[in-house]
């Protein structure tokens, strides 16, 4: 039985690389595209603007709308588009694009370009773009000013359906579409839309061989000790399944970070509190045979230091479509190019028929009980500071509510908290930079029908303050600031905590009006420098939903970071 399309004509720009362009990303799935005001890019933007099946959004600054598209992606799973003009507006979408890189995010990056002639000839806003994101990309392409040659028109629909088919393929990453655009900019023609040619791609689904999934299983039967450590990953029912029943095997333990996502009592979920436990007999005898990890890169200082430690002997085997060897631990001996959901289930099948007795598992939830009785205990006691904040917030964010955390300290005080019941759990590690993590959450929101929560310091919020003005903005985006005076974690890693230049150079107190912004934005402000002020202003601040809502919790920053370095001590 065959498709039947029906074509339409429209009105649009006469670029007809354009049209090409917006037909196949329809085609592709891309539903959102955001959109940077700009002269050269303005055919683009009319080509886009004026298809129905595309929602488009406009954020002025692009270093803000690479991070908005970003989160948007990670949130919905579908490549979204990002379109600029020509120049430096490009260069501005580099720290998005990067993380998406080491997200496995599919962002489609479309930048507008002079013709090749005029670059270099003190033209404005001409720069060498093709390839200047060639690092952070999967792949990228130069589409020509004009089509009206031999072949023009199919080049460029061959290029374009390549690169949309890239971004999606093995493992998912950016692309960069640079599009070059002659003058006239505005002439408006009837363009067929949908007459595009669309290139599909069938991939097949790769599992291993039963023989071969049964010979792997068996290489780590009981009373091989394994230990599984799963890194950031979006939700995933399936994986999450196979790592339940394979932590129900006596000699095989389940580490889960936060944002990791992946949930059961049968985990290790707060991998640093219980690490932080252990004494020097018990890193010897807790040592791992096999390390088996997934995801992306690991949060837990405390885990990357210990598995460095291991003797020789201990094999580490990643899990999960790459572009390059990742021997983080200095131990790899396995390189498993298969989606985890689908390796760890044949796995968990395998070892069923060899399980054995074994302690390995026990004694590790032995230690990590005690940990958390420790925890507990400890965050009882403290005085008023950034850890007594996330002890009272994190188990009261309702349910639903998908949360977002800044890097430097948030990420890692969430990591010490039980944060099981939260929906999902989300912070930009691929590179772990502070640029962004405001934008990237309201991305998420902007295509999340409940509400979003970003837990961010005050230094990362200043950091990408352009996102508050956004018309993205809407109720269902609530922000939490921990106001600490400056970059927090400075003063708990050893690498700055002692030196002289901490204040000035380091921790950087910031000049942040929260409350003036948020009346000029609309925001509805609430703030906290105590306990009890705590527990009044977040009920208020949970409670409002008529705008988006900032809260400003005040903590001081020296007792902080004493706070912090007490809790890793032995108690």
């Amino acid at each position: 039985m065959h498709e039947i399309s029906i074509n339409l004509i429209m009105l649009t720009t006469d670029k007809l690389s354009c049209n090409i362009l917006a037909d196949l990303l329809v085609a592709h799935g891309v539903r959102h595209v955001v959109l940077s005001p700009g002269s050269r890019n303005a055919p683009l933007i009319v080509a886009l603007s004026r298809r129905t099946e595309l929602t488009t959004q406009v954020v002025i600054d692009e270093r803000s709308a690479g991070f908005i598209a970003l989160g948007m992606t990670v949130q919905s799973g579908e490549p979204v588009a990002i379109v600029c003009t020509s120049g430096s507006a490009l260069l501005n979408y580099a720290p998005a694009i990067a993380e998406a890189f080491y997200r496995c995010c599919p962002l489609i990056v479309i930048s507008a370009d002079r013709p090749q002639e005029w670059i270099d000839q003190d033209d404005s806003q001409t720069i060498w773009q093709q390839d200047a994101l060639s690092p952070y990309v999967k792949r990228s392409c130069d589409l020509p000013a004009h089509t009206d040659f031999p072949n023009g028109e199919w080049v460029c629909n061959r290029l374009v359906n390549d690169l949309l088919l890239e971004a999606l393929a093995g493992r998912r990453g950016p692309v960069h579409i640079n599009i070059r655009i002659d003058a006239p900019l505005d002439r408006i023609s009837d363009f067929d839309e949908g007459r595009s040619r669309v290139i599909r791609m069938v991939a097949p689904s790769v599992e291993l061989p039963t023989a071969e999934a049964r010979r792997i299983g068996e290489s780590i039967a009981s009373p091989r000790k394994v230990l599984i450590i799963v890194g950031f990953h979006e939700p995933d029912e399936k994986l999450n399944r196979a790592l339940v029943k394979l932590a129900r095997l006596p000699n095989v333990v389940v580490m889960t970070e936060t944002i990791a996502n992946l949930h059961s009592q049968l985990f290790v979920s707060r991998i640093d509190s219980t690490l932080c436990r252990m004494t020097e007999t018990d890193r010897i005898e807790m040592a791992p045979d096999v390390i088996i990890t997934a995801g992306g890169a690991l949060v837990s200082r405390f885990v990357k230091d210990w598995l460095r430690s291991l003797n020789t002997e201990v094999e580490h085997w990643h899990i999960g479509i790459t572009y390059t060897t990742v021997d983080c631990f200095r131990h790899l001996a396995l390189r498993v190019e298969i989606q985890p959901a689908v390796f760890l289930r044949q796995l968990a099948s395998a070892l069923q028929i060899h399980k054995a007795s074994s302690d390995y598992a026990a004694r590790w939830h032995d230690l990590a009980s005690k940990a958390a009785k420790l925890h507990e205990k400890y965050v009882d006691s403290v005085p008023w500071s950034d850890m007594s904040v996330f002890a009272h917030i994190i188990p009261r964010i309702p349910q639903r509510w998908n949360l977002h955390l800044s890097n430097g300290t948030p990420v890692r005080y969430a990591q010490l908290m039980d944060c099981s019941h939260i929906h999902r759990c989300d912070c930009n590690r691929g590179v772990s930079g502070i640029d962004g993590c405001t934008s990237t959450a309201l991305g998420a929101s902007a295509v999340y029908k409940d509400t979003t929560l970003l837990i961010t310091g005050d230094m990362s919020c200043q950091y990408d303050i352009a996102a508050l003005s956004s018309i993205l903005v809407t109720p269902q985006f609530k922000i939490i600031v921990i106001c600490n005076g400056g970059g927090g974690i400075f003063r708990f890693i050893s690498s700055t905590s002692s030196l002289p230049e901490l204040d000035r150079y380091f921790a950087v107190g910031t000049r942040l009006p929260l409350r003036q912004l948020a009346d000029g934005y609309g925001f509805s402000y609430h703030e906290a420098s105590s306990a009890e002020e705590l527990a009044q202003s977040f009920s208020e601040f949970i409670a409002v939903t008529d705008r988006p809502s900032i809260l400003a919790v005040f903590t001081p920053a020296e007792e902080s970071a004493a706070v912090m370095k007490r809790y890793f001590q032995p108690q």
